[in-house]
């Protein structure tokens, strides 16, 4: 289901993505020969206007097919006499670049979409010890790898509803205090995919990084509410959200390539399609919402 819902989320960013150089692309008079969902072996087509729009057989994106983008189609069209005024190297120079930028520009554009629609249907959200509210939940955020808590099964988005003997506070700060406290294995119930399960954990030392003797299990909780706001604000929320996100990203991935001049990169912190699955099935774990 992981590997599903990430073609889904590969599939919908692609082709974003290309529809922004699509459009401009026409907007600037450039003749489109071929949209194109999905990567070739090609499927089948259907031809509207001069744009061949293709269905092909890899759901894993898409692309579009400008004339004059690799130069060789304008040659070969004005060597038998055709048209090239509308081929992408006789535009202007900004409209080759608003081409070029526009795919981008429309991933931009569709992240701050969904973070509005997000904040408008109500995502989860985690809140301070203090300023929850009766709905809040306890929920696992991060499971350390090859830790007790993983060998348990607990994963991440599973909700804790209990530990130990007695009615304990569904709080982070008590759980902690306890689970490193406690003389005895752990018990803790929680529910992960509508289940409810309770395990016994034995605790191990080595697993918090600045305290190598503190006794832990190998997970990081926090209190989460699904919060929903009114249009004006979920359009505000999303819009910082989106340049606060593009901002983190580009000084992420210039720091990234910093590092690697000096040699200094974690390249341990650098995830590839696989590490990518991984983000998209935690995030799922959560719900829709933090899916989107």
């Amino acid at each position: 289901m992981t590997i599903i819902l990430f073609l889904a989320v590969l599939f919908v960013l692609i082709l974003v993505h290309e529809w922004g150089h699509f459009i401009v692309a026409k907007k600037t008079g450039m003749r489109v020969d071929e949209f194109g969902i999905g990567f070739p072996p090609k499927l089948f087509g259907i031809k509207k206007g001069e744009t061949e729009y293709t269905f092909n057989l890899f759901p894993i994106g898409g692309f579009v097919r400008i004339f004059g983008e690799n130069a060789v189609d304008a040659d070969d069209a004005k060597n038998v006499g055709g048209d090239i005024s509308r081929s992408f190297t006789q535009k202007s120079a900004w409209a080759q670049t608003a081409v070029l930028v526009a795919g981008v520009t429309m991933n931009v554009l569709f992240a701050w979409f969904l973070f509005v629609v997000v904040a408008l249907m109500g995502a989860p959200t985690v809140v301070e010890e203090g300023t929850q509210s009766q709905d809040a939940r306890m929920v696992v955020t991060e499971v350390l790898k090859d830790s007790p808590a993983d060998k348990a099964g607990i994963t991440p988005g599973s909700e804790i509803v209990g530990y130990g003997e007695g009615d304990l506070p569904l709080l982070p700060s008590a759980f902690r205090d306890y689970t490193s406290s406690s003389e005895e294995p752990v018990v803790i119930t929680f529910e992960a995919s509508g289940e409810e399960k309770t395990v016994s954990i034995t605790q191990e030392t080595g697993l918090v990084t600045d305290d190598a003797a503190q006794k832990a299990i190998g997970i990081r909780t926090a209190l989460v509410e699904t919060v929903q706001k009114p249009f004006l604000t979920a359009v505000v929320d999303g819009s910082i959200l989106t340049y606060k996100t593009t901002i983190a990203i580009v000084v992420g991935i210039t720091s990234l390539l910093v590092d690697i001049v000096q040699f200094d990169a974690d390249l341990q912190q650098v995830a590839g399609p696989v590490g990518i699955v991984g983000l998209v099935g935690d995030a799922a774990e959560f719900g829709f919402a933090s899916l989107l």
